[in-house]
């Protein structure tokens, strides 16, 4: 038998690394290059690239553990504000330190030999000096007005005396992955600077005494902004990304590594003030036809954001087929509804509001009443830059919020990454979730996983589970008219799965024990049954009690208890 400890490390937990990430501020928000600084002028930043070197983390005796070779690249142009180091050792923390450039050996080396996306490499961080040698430590850059006059600074960080250190106490363990993510005040480190008197360039020579100020103010920029026990992947898009509304702020979800990859919509990147529309939107009863229904009527927070009636009231009572499926984790989901008929996010929002069941308006009706109120045009315009409202805008506001439903912090989740333990009998089903129901190969399982596999626990896309099925309800098969997709119904995440009874696309069951006796001994043969339940003998598995019970104690360790608060807020880095 394959131990637990074995079955936790085949799991991606990521170890010992240890990720910062530096976030650049201005104006009390993330910084936006080229939109105005609140400073003595009209000034801009346009350029913030720096080097990063040296990383340290101090232990209780107060002595450091330097990091061997070491070296980080960021650049907000580019969205680079991560670095990693692996190898961080278990113990007890009390602060980080790293410097802002590169020794001097380093310097005065050969900058050709790295590696092609070394950090060093002169072509992954346009940072070195070329014929005159050593690297930029910080390239800060930008352009300000002063009595009527356009000009431009370009502060140029280099060389032994400007070589910065930033030390800042944070206490935390090692031995887990870890997100220390750190402010970087630009309004802090051009405090001070008149740029027509002191000058609006440098470039660190002896003797400079504006890079000497400058100095003393970026080390000073920084401050530990929050602490994880988790490392967070940065999404990527199919295409470039559109440009932010005017006056928008980015938004980056909180989405831990141990997840699949995931891939944003381009043309609707997240803005605060977008999720915040999306937001209110999602909790607006003037979507429905007699203002009485919201998205959220439907989807409560406290059950995952699905519903805890078998079938949906519709605005005018009008009563549903099927349970209404939770909200989160949407972003890896690759079509929406019981049977997969939205391919998009942004066109599944769109259709409950329509629909004749459900809250049955019409959306120029849903415009008009949204028009008609000057908070709600301004919060419109706020995310999208102008008034205008449209079916597009409503859409894209309630896939902004959406995404942000990110649930990745249950007790699994914590044991995963070393800090919370599971009992014995959690234990016990966990391994019964991940292993083959085979007895003649010596394997006594649930076979779970083939359908509910990987860290989103949801491994399949349809799936006919051996249910007795409605007549009138064909499942896949009502959408893509295919005979072998009769019975088939979405595969939901089993995550939060304890919060979002009732069970099934018809919510049949009430509780986990009656989902586990299906599997376990009711189990109907049909002639598109998943070959995975098909493969077991007549009469199924047939758990005994205290399988059973194992198996619905791990099924409740992956409930997200700060995800279902009333209190709990948008995933965001």
């Amino acid at each position: 038998m394959v131990s637990f400890c074995a079955l936790l490390l085949t799991l991606p937990a990521l170890g010992q690394d240890l990720q910062l990430e530096i976030v650049p501020m201005a104006n009390g928000q993330a910084l936006r290059l080229n939109e105005p600084l609140a400073l003595a002028v009209a000034a801009q930043v346009t350029r913030l690239d720096c080097l990063l070197s040296g990383l340290a983390l101090q232990k209780e005796d107060g002595t450091w553990l330097e990091s061997q070779d070491w070296f980080a690249y960021l650049s907000t142009a580019a969205g680079r504000l991560t670095a990693k180091v692996s190898g961080m050792p278990a113990g007890e923390y009390m602060g980080i330190r790293f410097r802002i450039g590169v020794d001097e050996a380093t310097n005065k080396s050969d900058p050709n030999r790295y590696a092609a996306d070394h950090a060093l490499n002169p072509q992954v961080n346009g940072l070195h000096w070329g014929w005159q040698g050593g690297y930029i430590f910080m390239a800060l850059e930008g352009r300000f007005s002063n009595e009527g006059k356009e000009s431009g600074f370009s502060y140029h960080m280099a060389n032994a005396p400007q070589l910065m250190t930033v030390e800042l106490p944070v206490a935390f363990r090692g031995g887990r992955p870890l997100t220390l993510a750190v402010e970087f005040d630009v309004q802090r480190a051009l405090a001070g600077i008149d740029f027509a008197k002191e000058g609006t360039s440098t470039h660190s020579r002896a003797g400079d005494a504006l890079a000497a100020k400058l100095k003393t103010n970026i080390e000073q920029a920084f401050r530990v902004r929050s602490m994880h026990y988790d490392v967070y992947q940065t999404p990527t898009f199919a295409t470039t990304p559109a440009p932010l509304p005017a006056g928008t702020h980015t938004l980056t979800p909180a989405m831990t590594q141990r997840f699949p990859q995931v891939q944003l919509p381009a043309d609707n990147p997240l803005t605060q003030e977008g999720v915040a529309l999306g937001r209110e939107l999602f909790h607006d009863t003037r979507l429905s036809v007699n203002r009485t229904q919201s998205c959220a009527s439907c989807h409560d927070q406290t059950h995952a954001f699905a519903d805890a009636r078998r079938f949906s009231l519709g605005a005018q009572q009008q009563k549903g087929r099927r349970n209404a499926m939770p909200l989160f984790n949407l972003a890896w989901q690759p079509s929406f509804f019981w049977d997969g008929r939205a391919a998009t996010l942004r066109e599944q929002v769109l259709m409950p509001i329509q629909d004749a069941h459900e809250m049955n308006e019409t959306l120029p009706k849903v415009i008009a009443k949204l028009s008609a109120d000057a908070e709600c045009r301004q919060a419109f315009a706020k995310a999208f830059g102008s008034a205008e409202i449209t079916p597009e805008r409503i859409a894209k506001a309630l896939e902004q919020f959406l995404l942000t439903l990110v649930s990745q912090e249950s007790r699994f989740d914590r044991a995963v990454r070393k800090v919370a333990e599971l009992t014995e009998s959690e234990k016990r089903g966990l391994q019964l979730f991940v292993t083959e129901f085979d007895p003649k190969r010596g394997l006594r399982g649930a076979d779970c996983f083939h359908c509910h596999g990987g860290t989103l626990f949801a491994s399949q896309s349809f799936a006919s589970n051996g249910l007795e099925l409605a007549e009138d309800d064909l499942g896949r098969m009502a959408v893509t008219q295919n005979a072998a997709d009769r019975g088939k119904f979405k595969t939901p995440s089993l995550r939060n799965v304890a919060r979002t009874a009732p069970y099934m696309h018809d919510g049949r069951f009430s509780t986990l024990e009656e989902v586990v006796e299906h599997y376990s001994s009711g189990v109907r043969r049909t002639a598109t049954l998943d070959p995975n339940l098909a493969k077991h003998p007549e009469g199924g598995i047939q758990l005994t009690t205290q399988e059973k019970a194992d198996l619905v104690a791990f099924l409740k360790t992956l409930t997200d208890e700060s995800f279902i608060g009333a209190s709990a807020t948008t995933a965001a880095r």
